[in-house]
């Protein structure tokens, strides 16, 4: 490298370039829409550690979703949000990191607790009399625990290969938080070893999990077809549906802005992909799961009479 290069202490995020204000507008619209994911993600995540009816294997995997839904949109939301009413919009280098870091690991951890789940669906209504034995409580924790690991594992790989690399500038990121790919052109090296291993990482656990999760559900429609029972029918369709919509949200999102073609989408175009995959998804999650599900509007119900004073 040159001599006369200067290593990035700091980048500024340049967010939405619009007027200012708009700009407040949408401080208060992605106020709203970051409350309430809190909120219905809290409520589901109460809800189920305090109603012991709720304390089965396809609720606990729930409670996990909605931790990483959590996770995932304050990691991201709280500095854009600043960044909004604040005209000095800079970022330390080693926390943008960090937020690339573990954006990559709720992303994917996300993505194995939705494969996880549908699992869990398969096995209820494809086998239900081995459903006790093979979605024991020892075994959803080992699959909870893994989806974990993995996923942090496979962060910490693309956080080495970053660090490896040079950053020299430019100082700007053209997005509201550190995206991985935004961050990569901050190097000043080649980074045809990052691009080949985000697309594999890609295949791995979009692509991959997406097939899988697809194929238990085409099992799981089979089976549904066949019950004689026409509530049990509808019981079952209802939840899977429900699981679905998250699926395909998610996974939609995700593949459209990291294996389509980048030329397809521009940088702003992409912004309102990212802002779909912070906001929307892990809003509408705690949403589906609870105006689908008899049991969260039970446990709900219950809980509501049980705060109201006597």
């Amino acid at each position: 490298m040159g001599g006369n290069q200067t290593w990035i202490t700091e980048v500024t995020l340049l967010g939405f370039q619009v007027d200012p204000a708009l700009e407040f507008f949408l401080f208060g619209l992605f106020s709203l829409l970051y409350t309430l994911t809190l909120l219905g993600n809290g409520v589901i995540l109460g809800l189920i550690c305090l109603d012991t009816r709720l304390h089965t294997p396809m609720y606990f995997f729930l409670s996990h979703l909605a931790i990483v839904d959590m996770s995932y949109a304050s990691n991201n939301v709280p500095k854009m949000l600043t960044n909004l009413v604040n005209q000095k919009r800079t970022i330390s280098f080693v926390p943008c990191i960090m937020q690339t870091f573990l954006y990559l690991a709720f992303a994917a951890t996300e993505c194995l607790i939705l494969l996880v789940m549908s699992y869990d669906r398969y096995v209820a209504i494809c086998h239900p009399l081995h459903y006790t034995v093979i979605m024991s409580w020892r075994g959803c924790i080992i699959l909870a625990f893994s989806s974990w690991v993995f996923s942090l594992f496979v962060a910490l790989v693309h956080l080495l290969l970053i660090l490896r690399l040079p950053f020299c500038g430019p100082h700007e990121i053209n997005h509201f938080f550190c995206e991985v790919l935004s961050v990569l052109k901050l190097a000043c090296a080649d980074t045809w070893l990052n691009q080949v291993v985000i697309f594999a990482g890609c295949a791995f656990v979009l692509v991959g999990p997406l097939c899988l999760v697809l194929v238990s559900y085409s099992r799981i429609l089979v089976a549904i077809l066949r019950i004689r029972s026409g509530e049990g029918r509808r019981k079952a369709f209802s939840t899977c549906s429900s699981h679905l919509c998250v699926v395909g949200l998610f996974f939609g999102s995700a593949i459209v802005m990291y294996m389509a073609p980048t030329s397809r989408h521009p940088e702003e175009q992409q912004k309102i992909l990212f802002l779909f995959y912070s906001f929307v998804n892990p809003m509408l999650n705690p949403l589906i799961y609870s105006l689908r599900n008899v049991e969260v509007k039970g446990a709900l119900r219950r809980a509501l009479w049980k705060a109201m004073p006597m």
